[in-house]
């Protein structure tokens, strides 16, 4: 965990879960791995050799996992966006975290952990952004009365079907 080449680490905290959520999260996503664990020590705020923190990358964005008690909740203030090239990639995303969580709307859903995430498609960023501001207009309303984004619908859409 010393070896610093990354200027910006998504640093996030949980209860006491930080150890789970890292194994889950680089189940989930490939080019993942489990980097380090350090443990609170004697006169910390926790028991003495419990996880304090787990370090883990994702598709090689190293993030920092700490245990810090209760006081501490996600919101949807923060989330993270997964881009996906088709709805296979959509599906297993939308699948795997969604196990034990939240689906809420419009690609977005909470992990287990309270985590939100924003689970995205490029095609709907291309047709959403499309010069044609009717055929952009009519995704987003599609987009809008999803909860998973479903590309072949909101293809439909952009085709004025």
């Amino acid at each position: 965990m010393a070896n610093i080449t990354q200027k910006i680490t998504p640093f996030l905290t949980f209860d006491n879960q930080a150890e789970a959520a890292a194994k889950f999260y680089t189940s989930i996503f490939k080019d993942s791995s489990l980097d380090g664990i350090s443990y609170y020590g004697e006169g910390a705020p926790a028991p003495k050799g419990s996880v304090m923190t787990v370090a883990f990358t994702l598709f090689g964005l190293k993030f920092t996992a700490l245990n810090a008690g209760p006081h501490f909740k996600f919101s949807d203030a923060v989330s993270f966006t997964v881009s996906c090239e088709n709805q296979e990639e959509v599906d297993y995303y939308w699948n795997k975290l969604t196990e034990g969580g939240q689906e809420v709307a419009c690609g977005w859903l909470r992990d287990k952990f309270g985590l939100a995430w924003q689970i995205t498609p490029t095609r709907l960023i291309e047709l959403m952004t499309d010069k044609d501001k009717e055929k952009a207009s009519r995704v987003m309303q599609a987009m809008m009365n999803m909860v998973k984004i479903d590309i072949p619908a909101l293809e439909k859409a952009a085709e004025g079907k």
